[in-house]
């Protein structure tokens, strides 16, 4: 929930305006309140969806002026009733009913360690009044997310790029590094931005910023090291049962609401299960919906037939959205202005679709986002189970990559390339050695990192472009730390996922279970012809384009004359070049 900005000035006083800017560029993440509050060297704005106390109490920046704390805060603490009760016996008192206010007082008593105790997503900045100090943190799995530069006299920050893009100091130049990762992961990942100087809060680490600029960053949660032995393969019914019990959990905690939560149910696995666990805790008239798209060729634009048979199973109040390929070219500009950052996952047009339909029916969304990278569902993990740590890299890089650094280096200028900066990424994280096999440090790898700025970045940005929260039970962290406790054996036996299609027996229908895996298609980005291809031709022909000197001009020529020849597994590498270009003409104009 929510849009946050803010900045802190090492010298003088920050721009109110400035600030005012940044929010009105987050006004779709929050469109039911708005404030500000600025003191000294301190101006911090916040854009509310109301999920929790509806009442204006809850309203933010929100100012404890006893405990002489401001915060502002976006996502949900979905055990906030708890801990307000702990902090209740410790002597505090409440002038709200929301998760906010639990999280201004537990930072009181606990400092840092507050977040130690969280269960939820979220990213908050707290100004300490008589310090002059910020407080930053980010939630364990990057859930929600967090923007900032350094700049000469200060740093700022804001919940999405775009909006921290309308601050005067902000600097666009184009990183290398973030380039090749972007077209080797088809995300930019870690702490790094499209621009070399606009960083990401990295998930499980909090900042402190002190009045005179010095800054000390700390990671408070990362997955912990894991040997083949210390959990082997133990009864399976046992694990079977931890699943589903922290399964139910989790699901349950995200009911935690003042407005009805629906579902978003592609017809899979992850989505139909959440269904089937929300049904087992005695939801009725679950509100659930579902896209499809126009066939191109023999390729199947939608999966309803799966999604009908858990809306029937379970009588739900079932929405379904078709897309034909007038709605979906007129919605795709829309659509990239809504990217916090560059996303050229084919389905991010599908979430962007969908979430407008879910937003005239409710506010706040489970999805099963997450459950491919916890519990071993990609084609990519079988190849890992027998390889050598030693050959880990390369194996995943085989796998995983959807441009190698040859061809990497004909795509782009060459004072764009130094080295490949995504395979050194890869090597650098397998050498940290935090488990004796390569499969689990490569679901380790895709939890921790390509799962942060893919398939969830995606899911917050398409949702909170209609003032929806989405909420991913399959990314409550107590939940991982159990998938990453369990034999790896577990999760990818079978064609991937074993375990939770085991749990999933004894909920949902089989044929949903033991269908063939399937993506969120949308042929039409896939195969990069007629209308699609008119509009990249469009893109590149822009002067900005050529100005802007990303590309090797004769090479981006030969994909527009042949697109059918750079379309690989992951899609059209002419979409992911079309797509950076686009978003760059939409946000620096």
């Amino acid at each position: 929930m929510c849009g946050i900005a803010g900045e802190i000035s090492f010298s003088g006083c920050p721009s109110v305006a400035v600030v005012g800017q940044m929010l009105d560029h987050l006004a779709h993440r929050g469109p039911d309140a708005t404030g500000m509050y600025s003191q000294d060297n301190i101006c911090l704005g916040h854009r509310r969806l109301k999920i929790i106390d509806l009442s204006n109490h809850a309203n933010q920046p929100m100012v404890d002026a006893q405990l002489g704390l401001t915060l502002v805060f976006n996502g949900c603490i979905y055990n906030y009733r708890h801990l307000r009760q702990e902090l209740e016996q410790l002597g505090y008192h409440f002038f709200s009913k929301s998760d906010t206010e639990v999280i201004l007082k537990a930072y009181a008593q606990w400092g840092e360690q507050c977040l130690d105790k969280f269960n939820g997503m979220f990213s908050f900045a707290i100004f300490e009044r008589d310090s002059g100090q910020l407080f930053v943190a980010r939630d364990r799995l990057g859930i929600k997310p967090f923007y900032y530069f350094h700049h000469a006299s200060g740093l700022a920050f804001a919940s999405t790029l775009p909006a921290l893009l309308q601050h005067p100091a902000a600097d666009v130049t184009i990183d290398p590094v973030a380039l090749n990762h972007y077209f080797s992961f088809r995300a930019i990942v870690g702490d790094k931005t499209i621009f070399k100087n606009i960083k990401k809060l990295s998930p499980g680490f909090w900042m402190k910023i002190s009045s005179d600029g010095q800054i000390k960053q700390y990671c408070y949660w990362k997955l912990p090291e894991k040997s083949s032995q210390s959990n082997p393969l133990s009864d399976e019914q046992e694990w079977s049962e931890k699943l589903e019990s922290c399964l139910i959990d989790s699901v349950k905690r995200r009911l935690e609401a003042d407005v009805p939560v629906g579902v978003l149910l592609s017809g899979g696995l992850d989505s139909s299960l959440i269904v089937g666990l929300l049904s087992q805790l005695g939801k009725r008239d679950i509100h659930t919906f579902s896209i499809g798209f126009e066939q191109v060729a023999e390729e199947e634009g939608n999966e309803f037939r799966y999604s009908d048979v858990i809306a029937e199973r379970y009588s739900t109040r079932h929405f379904k959205i078709f897309a034909n390929h007038d709605r979906l070219l007129s919605s795709l500009r829309s659509c990239v202005a809504a990217m916090s950052e560059p996303m050229v996952s084919h389905d991010v047009i599908g979430f962007y679709l969908l979430s407008e339909k879910v937003s005239q029916h409710v506010k706040v969304v489970q999805s099963g986002q997450g459950a491919d990278e916890v519990f071993g569902g990609y084609h990519w993990y079988p190849p890992m189970i027998d390889i050598p740590l030693e050959r880990a890299a390369e194996t995943y890089a085989k796998a995983y990559f959807s441009c190698d650094f040859n061809e990497y280096k004909k795509l782009v200028q060459p004072h764009l390339v130094s080295h490949d900066h995504a395979m050194r990424y890869v090597q650098d994280y397998f050498q940290r050695d935090r488990a004796d096999t390569a499969i689990d440090q490569t679901l380790m790898l895709d939890t921790e990192v390509m799962l942060v700025d893919d398939p969830v970045k995606r899911l917050d940005n398409m949702t909170m472009a209609f003032g929806i929260e989405a909420r991913v039970p399959f990314l409550d962290h107590q939940l991982v730390e159990l998938a990453h406790q369990m034999p790896y054996e577990l999760k990818v036996r079978d064609g991937g996922k074993y375990l939770l299609k085991q749990v999933a027996r004894r909920l949902i229908p089989h044929e949903v279970i033991d269908r063939p895996k399937g993506y969120f298609p949308v042929p039409g980005l896939r195969n990069m012809q007629g209308a699609y291809l008119a509009l990249a031709k469009q893109v590149f022909c822009e002067p900005a384009a050529r100005e802007r000197g990303l590309f090797n001009q004769s090479y981006i020529d030969n994909m527009l004359a042949a697109p059918e020849q750079f379309t690989t597994r992951f899609g059209s590498r002419l979409w992911q070049v079309t797509l950076l270009e686009l978003w760059l003409q939409q946000h620096l104009k």
